[in-house]
């Protein structure tokens, strides 16, 4: 009878294991993290380089106008060929994906972004998942430089 006994309790934990590791999966990952952990996800990410400005000190965004899929993983290597600082600022966007990380000389930024700033020469990555499809303004908020033209859009597709 005791031996029955254990082999029931060792049934019933293994199966409040299963029934626990379930609802963890469905009910605490957020859809950002269940995205990210999905077998389409593992290993791809799409690069996109992007410039701001250029070394004829022109103030502009190339491109300047970016288009992502809401799931997918993305990697913005951003860098600034000009002699003169940019940012890269499009705070709607940027509240609007889960970021991974941000990665700039020997040093990893993770959680909330919300514009870069990039000094001459300098080049930054930017890993993230977006998750709200729509349509971002981008700019770089250095007093004349909006004004000169150094604007662009993104788009975020369902």
């Amino acid at each position: 009878m005791m031996g029955e006994l254990d082999i029931r309790r060792g049934w019933s934990r293994a199966l409040w294991s299963v029934l626990l590791s379930i609802v963890l999966w469905l009910g605490v990952l957020t859809p950002q993290a269940r995205a990210i952990a999905s077998p389409a996800n593992v290993g791809l990410v799409t690069e996109v380089p992007i410039h701001l400005g250029d070394a004829s000190e022109a103030l502009t965004f190339a491109p300047d106008h970016l288009k992502f899929t809401a799931g997918r993983k993305y990697k913005l290597v951003l860098d600034n060929p000009s002699s003169q600082k940019h940012y890269f600022t499009a705070k709607d966007f940027a509240d609007s994906v889960w970021t991974q990380k941000v990665e700039a000389g020997n040093v990893e930024i993770k959680g909330a972004i919300h514009e870069l700033e990039l000094k001459p020469g300098a080049v930054a990555e930017w890993v993230f998942v977006p998750q709200r499809p729509g349509t971002y303004s981008l700019r770089c908020v250095i007093a004349g430089h909006t004004e000169a033209g150094m604007v662009g859009e993104i788009t975020v597709l369902p």
